[in-house]
């Protein structure tokens, strides 16, 4: 599933703590000298790649001392490498960014999926350290039970029943993520007040625990009950959880907040019993409005005094903020959330003002015109989806101009540019851009998108539209002629 997910560069991770020092220290300071040889031998240790001017190193710094202090009585090490210092080790491992943490077994490296607090790092390494299910006596029960935010245990399992291998299987899928466990003991299915062969979620939120429906269970289905069951009923939403909710495939329902506001949490209860209603259906969260106004801008809640409500399609990355000027209560949205669910709110799409004139070879599309110019039947049209800043996109800028001024005479095709942070995607089309510069032909006659993916020398831009072209031919016949001449006279 492809996810556009660019809210998650406007959240920032909060810095805490200060590092402890070095002397004190329970993190491994490795170099060229001594990586091998400790790494190589360990069974699971992370390390952390990193540079002593980043920011973001400095932020995770407090949060993985404690987390290796925490892990030091589990067998678990974390070790670091300064990247200024040990340029060469850095190399050798891949490491293209700070900071970079990476899971080491025996010397085999893969990328760390956790976050960067402190209970993120011991819960991710502590699911690293254990097989995918655990076995659970009437001793570990109640400590295994408590030990991760949600934990999944199975009572009465018969060893290769259907029932069983689909709990191994989803265990397997998630463990990097999940605690699993499983017992057979007849005492502890009376503890846990079930009777035969039962899945039991156990959490530290909300309902403390839920039964799963064990007839007929399938892998995706057990995955996505655990998924709906494994985050709060409303939560506050941050760089450290955001993931979660991207990976879900539900829409994301946010209640802007003004933190320092004494009925912040009267005001997010009042929606507990809504977002409950829609369970598995839509994600409820609260996000700091102050600290992420500009996320709110994004979302195009044109709005900076809180509460405020919107609800993105992370999936197609469609936006619904509910009217400004409205109360945010919990009869405004209720409404609201419903019309929603039944299809009857159209997205909020933001829009660049029309041009009043197209000076150039290359047509600038906004949001407001663009069905009207790249739906049109009787042209082929390739746009170019970018962003101002981005630098591949500027040093395309000069020979996307040039291929449309190639190109200028054949009023059968359109080659165009749209500005992707000024302006949304609008709904017509069915995609998202998640990377600059995308760029995708539209042939005529139909709403069928086409992805350019090869080199962007004029050469090859002109070879893809001649073979994706839903027109006469006979011009783009004429242009490759004209290039061939123009190769001629280059070689003369």
């Amino acid at each position: 599933m492809k996810l556009k997910i660019s809210v998650v560069a406007g959240l920032l991770a909060l810095l805490a703590g200060a590092a402890a020092s070095d002397d004190a220290s329970d993190v491994l300071q490795l170099t060229k000298d001594n990586f091998d040889d400790v790494v190589k031998p360990s069974d699971l240790m992370l390390v952390e790649f990193y540079a002593p001017w980043c920011g973001h190193c400095k932020a995770l710094a407090p949060h993985y001392e404690e987390a290796a202090t925490e892990l030091k009585s589990k067998d678990i090490s974390l070790a670091k490498v300064d990247c200024v210092d040990q340029a060469e080790v850095c190399s050798d491992n891949d490491v293209a960014g700070y900071p970079t943490l990476k899971v080491f077994r025996k010397g085999l490296a893969t990328p760390y999926g956790g976050t960067r607090k402190t209970d993120g790092i011991v819960s991710y390494m502590t699911k690293q350290s254990l097989p995918p299910v655990s076995h659970v006596t009437p001793a570990t029960h109640d400590e295994f039970k408590n030990s991760d935010k949600v934990v999944i245990i199975a009572y009465n399992l018969k060893p290769n029943s259907d029932l069983y291998n689909t709990f191994h299987a989803t265990a397997n899928t998630l463990r990097d993520k999940h605690l699993f466990g499983e017992t057979d003991d007849a005492s502890l299915a009376k503890q846990a007040a079930v009777s035969g062969p039962s899945i039991v979620i156990y959490k530290d939120f909300d309902e403390r625990r839920n039964d799963v429906d064990t007839k007929s269970l399938t892998e995706q289905q057990l995955i996505e009950q655990i998924s709906v069951n494994s985050v709060p009923i409303i939560d506050q939403v941050g760089p450290e959880n955001f993931s979660h909710y991207a990976t879900s495939g539900l829409p994301l329902a946010y209640i802007f907040e003004n933190p320092e506001d004494p009925k912040l949490s009267a005001h997010v209860d009042e929606f507990k019993s809504l977002a409950q209603e829609y369970k598995g259906k839509i994600n409820f969260v609260w996000i700091d409005g102050v600290k992420f106004v500009e996320h709110g801008k994004a979302l195009n809640l044109e709005k900076d005094e809180w509460p405020g409500f919107v609800i993105q399609d992370l999936v197609d990355g469609h936006k619904y903020p509910f009217d400004v000027t409205k109360p945010v209560n919990k009869k405004n949205i209720a409404q609201f959330v419903k019309d929603f669910s039944n299809g009857k709110i159209e997205p909020s799409v933001k829009s660049a003002p029309i041009p009043t004139e197209q000076p150039d070879a290359v047509y600038t599309l906004v949001a407001d015109n663009f069905d009207d110019i790249v739906y049109d039947n009787k042209k082929d049209v390739f746009v170019e989806f970018y962003a101002p800043w981005c630098g591949h996109c500027k040093r395309l800028a000069p020979e996307w101009e040039a291929l449309a001024e190639s190109y200028k005479d054949d009023e059968s095709l359109t080659i165009a540019k749209l500005d992707a942070t000024a302006n949304d995607i609008p709904p017509s089309t069915k995609f998202s851009i998640t990377s600059f510069p995308t760029l995708k032909m539209q042939p005529a006659g139909t709403k069928e998108w086409i992805d350019y993916e090869g080199d962007r020398s004029p050469e090859d831009l002109r070879e893809f539209i001649k073979n994706n072209r839903g027109t006469n031919v006979s011009g783009d016949k004429k242009q490759e002629g004209a290039h061939h001449d123009e190769h001629k006279k280059d070689e003369l």
